[in-house]
């Protein structure tokens, strides 16, 4: 079978992913500061790293990498005025530089696969303007122009797509939807009037890493927030 990274699979998306992936008889790699999960398949293995870190202290894995899915993501929602350069850096550093490093880290393994694939993350945010989203937006966008360049750059040996999620109902979005008036109020927003779940986003993670005939993509998951009217 294929070997698989996660970074930040320590929890929901990353978490249902690694599962989803292992229970298909996969040996998958969680790259995360945390691990809390006690049952397990055998073939998920946990390594430790802060993706903050400077610098960020990679294991070192199989010579063989068929798949990288980057997780960690930021919420960082405040007026424009209130934000600080440390906000945008550190939104930089956890959604856009981190995903960097870590395909410049494992790129001599996904060369080696015959199947290569990256999948990243954005938010539907990019796409559909939204108040207060000014520094997770910008480190999005990033995250976006970096997944046509390297699918330009790797085709036709390693394909690379991001999904831009909208509010998922997750442990980093918690603290959006730790009420029914909220949870209620968030459904609302969209056109499907509910909002996603970890296994939502991942069964397009799972779709991504085998679409043999798809790159340079970003895939919207968002409930028909971005492109249908509410």
């Amino acid at each position: 079978m294929k070997n698989y990274v996660i970074v930040g699979g320590s929890s929901g998306i990353g978490l249902e992913t690694a599962k989803q992936l292992a229970n298909a008889g996969n040996t998958v790699h969680v790259l995360s500061r945390t691990w809390k999960e006690a049952e397990i398949p055998q073939n998920i293995h946990f390594h430790a790293i802060d993706i903050l870190a400077e610098p960020i202290q990679f294991p070192e894995l199989p010579d063989i990498i068929d798949g990288i899915v980057y997780c960690p993501g930021s919420i960082n929602l405040r007026p424009f005025k209130a934000l600080k350069q440390s906000d945008f850096l550190s939104d930089l550093q956890i959604n856009y530089l981190g995903a960097i490093q870590t395909i410049q880290k494992y790129l001599p393994q996904l060369l080696m696969s015959q199947t290569a694939s990256i999948v990243l993350f954005s938010t539907v945010a990019v796409q559909k303007g939204m108040p207060f989203h000014a520094s997770i937006s910008g480190a999005k966008g990033a995250i976006e122009g970096l997944t046509k360049a390297l699918a330009a750059e790797y085709a036709p040996k390693i394909r690379v797509n991001a999904i831009a999620p909208s509010l998922t109902a997750t442990p980093l979005a918690e603290k959006l939807l730790n009420s029914e008036s909220k949870i209620s109020a968030a459904a609302e927003r969209h056109p499907l009037k509910k909002i996603g779940s970890a296994q939502d986003i991942s069964e397009a993670v799972i779709y991504l890493l085998n679409a043999h005939w798809v790159s340079g993509q970003i895939i919207n998951i968002d409930g028909g927030m971005s492109t249908i009217g509410n």
